[in-house]
């Protein structure tokens, strides 16, 4: 099984750039491997290193609360955050309390024996899963403390299969899992490790921190002009239709929408904005202009959405009807109904649990949304108990940083 793995790692590495020249997001993922060690070169034999890992966005902001609070209590170590997506490092590569940020090299049995040497981290923090072979083989051959935070474990995966021996032995490399539910906890009591603690998830420790924030925005206060918003953010396409439909079809003229699109591309913000029969206007356009005059404000930037969740009367998350699902963590702390599309969710533990608790809806065609959205505009009672539900959602499960700082002072 080794040698398979590394054959398949050989045949990768000499394809990926011949598809970088035709794929832009492998581009951006060859392109910035190639800069990983130069990068590193600001580390030097002498500096304490704490390593994260974090396969895109979301794991990032999992890592977040650890980060922030290892950064205040051990100012003499250097912070490196590695991205496995371009996704995420694009989006984080200027995250000021990291010292560097760069790609996770390829994992061949070369490229992590140079990057484990050029970092000689103090402890090595994996984010929810990303589990390479050859990296964790190193890792344990260095004897370097490595745990994982935010862990979430399923019983498809290769590890609790019969197949799965050449898996289950990378695991042992661990110190510590931090998971985040009792059927991650189960799942590897069954196959032997029993170094595992239910910490739950950091980002809900990251999102309570959000209201201790000044999340105002005056451009936004101007355009919302105390009338009812619904904020959807991070749209894929298909979560644009049915919001289009909606707004073009059956809002009133008294609610408003801010869309935050995943893709902000120009080409695809104009064919949104087009598609659009309200009057709409754009983040980049919104200088010298009345926004309490548009019923539609489209935010072509990045960077803002947290704040602007803050706004809402509703919010729509997108990435159910394609990807996966986006952060619905973020709105939910503002205490507000949580509306997202598809099926594409059962991964994530919060929309499990908060379409059982009665904080969120799940929408799949026009009909599906329209009504959803037209009962929420209606009833303010009911989106007063979705938002109470959600808020003492988040308030109920913060913690989780806690715990896992405590197991790294023992380390650090």
């Amino acid at each position: 099984m080794n040698f398979l793995y590394n054959l398949l790692l050989s045949i990768v590495s000499i394809l990926l750039p011949i598809v970088a020249l035709f794929n832009k997001k492998i581009k951006l993922f060859y392109k910035g491997r190639k800069e990983t060690f130069s990068k590193l070169d600001s580390i030097t034999a002498t500096d304490k290193v704490i390593w994260f890992h974090a396969a895109s966005l979301g794991e990032f902001e999992q890592g977040r609360p650890i980060i922030e609070e290892l950064k205040q209590l051990y100012t003499d170590y250097k912070i490196v955050v590695t991205f496995f997506s371009p996704s995420g490092y694009e989006i984080r590569k200027n995250y000021p309390l990291a010292d560097v940020i760069c790609y996770l090299p390829l994992d061949t049995k070369t490229n992590v024996k140079k990057f484990i040497k050029q970092i000689h981290p103090e402890v090595a923090i994996m984010i929810k899963y990303e589990f390479w072979p050859n990296l964790l083989s190193e890792l344990k051959k260095q004897q370097i403390p490595t745990i994982l935070i935010s862990g979430i474990f399923r019983k498809k995966q290769s590890f609790f299969k019969w197949y799965g021996g050449f898996m289950r032995e990378k695991l042992t490399v661990f110190n510590h899992f931090f998971v985040q539910n009792e059927t991650s906890k189960n799942l590897l009591n069954s196959i032997k490790f029993h170094n595992v603690s239910i910490a739950g998830d950091t980002r809900f420790d990251r999102v309570h921190d959000i209201l201790q924030q000044d999340n105002t925005l005056d451009f936004i206060s101007e355009f919302k002009n105390n009338q009812y918003t619904t904020v959807a953010g991070s749209t894929w396409k298909e979560d644009e239709e049915l919001l289009v439909d909606y707004i073009n079809n059956h809002a009133s003229n008294d609610e408003k929408f801010i869309i935050a699109p995943h893709n902000i591309h120009q080409k695809q913000i104009k064919e949104l904005q087009n598609s659009i029969h309200k009057k709409t206007v754009l983040f980049s356009e919104k200088d010298q202009k009345d926004l309490s005059e548009y019923q539609v404000f489209i935010i072509d930037t990045i960077g803002l959405l947290t704040k602007i969740y803050s706004y809402a009367d509703i919010a729509y998350v997108g990435g159910g009807l394609k990807t996966g699902l986006h952060n619905i963590l973020e709105p939910a702390t503002y205490g507000i109904p949580v509306v997202f599309g598809g099926n594409k969710y059962k991964k994530f533990q919060e929309a499990v649990d908060l379409l059982s608790l009665g904080g969120a809806k799940t929408v799949v065609n026009t009909n599906n949304f329209s009504s959803n959205f037209a009962l929420l505009e209606s009833g303010k009672k009911l989106r007063e108990q979705m938002g109470s539900i959600n808020h003492n959602y988040i308030s109920k499960n913060v913690g989780a940083t806690k715990t896992i700082i405590t197991y790294l002072k023992n380390i650090l």
